[in-house]
């Protein structure tokens, strides 16, 4: 099970009980902001943390690993309808993350919209442990691989493949105030077979 689905595994549980992130923090101790990442993967708990979560919804630790969803074999969504993720660094980035396989429990794909506007900071570089491949559906921004001088200038229907490990940042073009992608990355935590 990777984090993702630990996350909502959390959150359904939570959810099911009626208890809000605040009341979920104050009953295991942590604060709405620790819960809050944690329910959107931006943290990785430690044992003791899910056990004091567990603890909170009444529930076993293993019970945050096994999810009752039936994985589907196929999900039909859209592309604007995904399940959006809030990190803690979206909006000063202006950044909008949609998940959209996020029904699809124990995936190994993990497909993305990214939604881009104005922020008042400029997001530094990154890398990913997976491959990825990127399509500009919208808008134009500026891709840039491995440093500054690494830039390309990409318009809609634009892609890019990206080997695992490869330091990339995207940037609104300056003519542009808003920009929308598509990214397909493999998701390392699921096993095999």
């Amino acid at each position: 099970m990777d984090l993702f689905d630990l996350s909502q595994n959390i959150r359904k549980l939570r959810q099911e009980q009626g208890l809000t992130v605040e009341q979920l923090a104050t009953q295991s101790g942590f604060s709405k902001g620790f819960i809050s990442r944690l329910e959107n993967f931006r943290v990785n708990p430690s044992l003791n943390a899910l056990q004091k979560i567990s603890t909170a919804l009444g529930v076993k630790v293993g019970d945050l690993f096994h999810s009752e969803l039936k994985c589907p074999l196929y999900t039909f969504g859209k592309l604007d309808e995904g399940n959006e993720l809030s990190r803690d660094d979206n909006k000063k980035y202006g950044f909008k993350y949609l998940a959209l396989a996020h029904p699809q429990i124990g995936r190994k794909l993990n497909p993305m919209i990214i939604e881009y506007t104005r922020g008042s900071i400029e997001r530094d570089f990154m890398m990913h442990e997976s491959d990825e491949f990127y399509v500009l559906l919208e808008g134009e921004v500026d891709f840039f691989v491995t440093d500054e001088s690494g830039r390309k200038h990409m318009v809609a229907g634009d892609t890019v493949y990206l080997a695992a490990n490869i330091p990339h940042k995207v940037r609104l073009h300056d003519n542009c105030s808003f920009a929308k992608a598509l990214v397909i990355y493999e998701n390392t935590s699921v096993q095999p077979g």
